[in-house]
């Protein structure tokens, strides 16, 4: 877990993804969406994945991709983002963590 910690450590929104993961695909558009930058560590792709599976895993993650972390909180998957988007939620989050500044509510 000390590596998922430093991992996301002095970033506003970080996702763990793999590649091939279309929830993963649809929580980052998402984010996207608002103008946050994530940053994204793609498991499939990570010398470490296994281990870092393993970790998020212990974390609670099932799955155990996509996993949101705001504000270097862990949110959960894309039934947690989804919700809080749907509560009108996500974006205060991402305001509060500064990985968007202003948002214009169309």
């Amino acid at each position: 877990m000390d590596t998922v910690t430093r991992m996301v450590a002095d970033k506003p929104v970080v996702i763990f993804s793999k590649s091939s993961c279309c929830m993963s695909h649809s929580v980052r558009s998402l984010i996207c969406g608002f103008g946050a930058n994530p940053t994204v560590y793609e498991l499939d792709q990570a010398p470490n994945g296994q281990q870092i599976e393993r970790a998020l895993q212990q974390l609670g993650c099932q799955p155990s991709v996509p996993a949101v972390f705001i504000g270097q909180e862990f949110i959960g998957g894309s039934k947690e983002v989804n919700s809080l988007h749907l509560r009108n939620e996500l974006v205060p989050l991402l305001i509060r963590a500064k990985a968007i500044w202003i948002w214009n509510q169309k």
